[in-house]
């Protein structure tokens, strides 16, 4: 029993001996280029994000659809926060076009910690303000909808069956209606963003984790 549990002991030094071991200088390598492609993956997200809704605005259907802001008056305050909107937009996806280039370039463990944390900040930054700008266009309807003398107006494809409903029942049922698909909007969109970038940013965090543990 003793032989073949030294013979055992052999086997496993030699297969232990046959690992390949890597060095802190390849394990800090494999996490920095793991981090690049995240960071790299966070830029396109946000590119394709923003140019995707734009290219949709092309559709005839989607062209017909935006004359509802025309209807009910709101149509030039939205046009002025689409440009803060843009603006903001392409400040962030020049914030991670600029995290892209800086966790590119192969640094310290300490250095890449700090890009790490400074990246998840903007990620997380850039999602808490994209909900926000849903809800708030969301407002806009819904004070646009209370302050139109002539809701009924505002549909005129309608117009025939809201003959019988007064405007001040048409303007609750048309807010409240707005008001819910706000809601639903946002977490949808949460959730594609939790889905998107808290997949990269767990991944991130790991790199994090990884990188901690390696400095110590």
């Amino acid at each position: 029993m003793t032989d073949e549990l030294e013979l055992l002991k052999k086997d496993w030094q030699k297969k232990e001996f046959n690992v390949p071991k890597l060095s802190y200088e390849e394990i800090h390598k494999m996490i920095w280029k793991k981090s690049s492609s995240i960071v790299r993956w966070i830029l396109i997200i946000s590119i394709l994000e923003f140019t995707v809704p734009q290219l949709l605005y092309l559709l005839p259907s989607m062209q017909e659809g935006m004359e509802i802001y025309e209807n009910i008056g709101v149509a030039k305050y939205l046009r002025i926060f689409s440009i803060f909107t843009y603006i903001v937009a392409f400040y962030f996806i020049f914030q991670f076009y600029k995290r892209f280039k800086e966790i590119s370039v192969l640094d310290n463990s300490k250095n890449l910690m700090k890009k790490i944390i400074k990246t998840r900040k903007t990620v997380k930054h850039y999602v808490i303000f994209s909900l926000s700008m849903i809800m708030v266009t969301i407002i806009i309807m819904i004070i646009g909808v209370y302050l139109n003398d002539n809701i009924i107006s505002a549909f005129p494809e309608l117009k025939d069956s809201l003959e019988n409903i007064s405007a001040e029942k048409l303007k609750i049922t048309v807010m409240l209606s707005i008001g819910v698909f706000g809601i639903i909007l946002t977490l949808a969109m949460g959730g594609i963003y939790f889905l998107l970038y808290g997949l990269l940013l767990r991944k991130l965090k790991n790199n994090y984790s990884e990188l901690k543990h390696l400095a110590v």
